[in-house]
Order: C-alpha cells, then structure tokens, then sequence
C-alpha cells in the first residue's frame, strides 16, 4: 500500500519535472521538433508535392517556348543580314560601274576617232584624257597609287620579282624598277607591286 501511495505520489512529480523539462529546453531543440513535425505534416500531405512537380513542369514548358522563340528569331535575323550583306555588295558594284560608264564612253569615242585619224599626237592627247579621267574615278571611290621605286622592300606591300645588282651602294634593298604597279583600296592593299630589288 505504501508503494502504491508512492508510485502515486511520484508520478505527478515527475510530471511536474517533465514540464520543466520542456519549460527550460533551449531554442535549438524546439526548433528541431518543429521541423520534424512539419515533416510529419509534408508527407502526410501528397498533394502538396505534386503541385510542385507541376509547377516544375509548367516552367520547364515555358523555358523550352522561349528557347525555340529565341532559336527562330536568330536564324531569322541570320537570315535578314546575309540578305542585306549581298544587296549592299551589289549597290556598292553598281555605284562604281556607273561612275564609270563615262570612261566607257570616252574609250569607244576615242576608238572611233583612231580610226580615222591621221593626227598621232591628237591621238595621243585623247588617250591621256580618258586615262586620266579614269584614274580620277577611281580615285574618288578610295583607289590609291602605291609609291614603290626608290623604297625599302617591303614584304607586307611589296612582291619581289628577282633581284639584279643594285647601281649604286645606297639602292641595295630597295625597290629599283616596278614590274606592275600595286594599288591600295582606303589604306589597304588590294595589289602587291611587283618589284626588282637591288642587291
């Protein structure tokens, strides 16, 4: 009977103990309880992770629809330039060879006129004009004369033919006749001059 009246003496102290227990348990446990019973909670709830894979899927969706919009409007912008790149080729051909048109015409005049000329220096004349009419055209679109007799060889605007003993010491290594003149384009060499070098 005493232990009875003990063993129920006991219990609500150990209650009163278990209480504070819980009273003076740190943040950190708490907290970790909570987790475990959101847990508990999570997958419990299966309706909650399959909102989630479909939230996934509808963005996945959504990437891949963007992806094939960005995929289209590059290659239609490939597409767009290529086509502009060949128009403005063209135009660029056309404007030259319209400028020299006159220069045709000149030509075929003064074909004409040989022909019935008796007059060589007239002739002479005339071919000089068209020539120079010519080299102004092409001037005037960015063409430029290279200036090679008398200067060092230079491999990056020079393409040497032979080399032939130079007349003088201070010729050696430079360019002293000119095969065929180069030619640049807006500062850029378009022809290499073809030169014999003194050696």
């Amino acid at each position: 009977m005493k232990k009875n009246k003990m063993e129920e003496n006991t219990k609500p102290e150990d209650q009163d103990v278990n209480e504070l227990q819980d009273e003076n348990m740190s943040p950190d446990e708490a907290g970790q309880i909570d987790i475990e019973n959101s847990q508990d909670n999570n997958t419990d709830s299966s309706g909650s992770t399959i909102s989630e894979e479909e939230k996934l899927r509808a963005e996945v969706a959504e990437w891949q629809n963007k992806h094939l919009r960005l995929y289209a409007e590059f290659d239609n912008f490939k597409r767009r330039t290529s086509k502009e790149r060949l128009e403005l080729l063209q135009i660029a051909g056309k404007d030259v060879i319209v400028d020299l048109l006159p220069v045709l015409d000149d030509f075929e005049r003064a074909q004409k006129s040989m022909e019935t000329a008796t007059d060589i220096e007239s002739v002479k004349e005339g071919v000089k004009l068209v020539h120079h009419k010519l080299k102004n055209t092409l001037g005037s679109k960015g063409l430029k004369e290279m200036e090679a007799i008398g200067k060092e060889f230079d491999a990056d605007v020079h393409e040497g033919i032979t080399n032939i003993p130079a007349p003088s010491d201070d010729l050696k290594g430079k360019v002293i006749d000119e095969l065929e003149k180069g030619y640049y384009l807006n500062d850029k060499v378009i022809r290499f001059a073809k030169v014999i070098i003194g050696s």
